[in-house]
């Protein structure tokens, strides 16, 4: 792989937290060296509050952050992806269908599950703790990501890489 950008997608199933944050953590980490995108393979309309508290708190601009379903990046037009990352098992399950969509390009791609914390019952706090988890899971993973030295890999290699940072 040649000095580029590199996009990345992440995708869960609802586009409301995890996938979310995983792209404002990368969009971060990986200025001038890669594009952050996410997605769900169903789509929700809306961000969780919680993402959107959480993000702000930790000083990542929110702007342009906005829920999407896995359809805008396919076909005509849409960015080619280097790598997805799949932060939900149950979307990785749907992409794996033959009725999934297809994305453009020959993308490496990941099962990077983390819990979904829109799903934690219990008080505030508990819940709100449930999201920072998910944020330090995906900082640690991208992290160690953003520092391989991809240019001097081969596809095999960043696959077995990638694919044990999820694990």
């Amino acid at each position: 792989m040649s000095d580029k950008t590199y996009n990345v997608l992440f995708v869960d199933t609802n586009n409301s937290a995890r996938s979310i944050i995983g792209e404002a953590i990368l969009k971060r980490l990986g200025v001038g060296r890669f594009s952050a995108y996410s997605a769900g393979s169903e789509g929700y309309g809306t961000i969780h509050p919680y993402t959107l508290d959480l993000l702000r708190n930790l000083n990542h601009p929110v702007d342009d952050l906005r829920s999407k379903t896995w359809t805008e990046f396919t076909g005509f037009g849409a960015p080619t992806m280097d790598f997805i990352f799949f932060v939900c098992d149950n979307a990785m399950n749907r992409a794996m269908q033959s009725t999934a969509p297809r994305f453009t390009g020959e993308p490496m791609i990941a099962p990077w599950g983390v819990p979904d914390p829109t799903l934690v019952e219990g008080s505030e706090a508990e819940k709100r703790h449930a999201f920072a988890d998910v944020y330090g899971q995906l900082t640690r993973r991208l992290e160690i990501f953003v520092n391989l030295p991809i240019q001097g890999l081969d596809r095999l290699t960043i696959e077995k890489r990638i694919g044990e940072m999820g694990r």
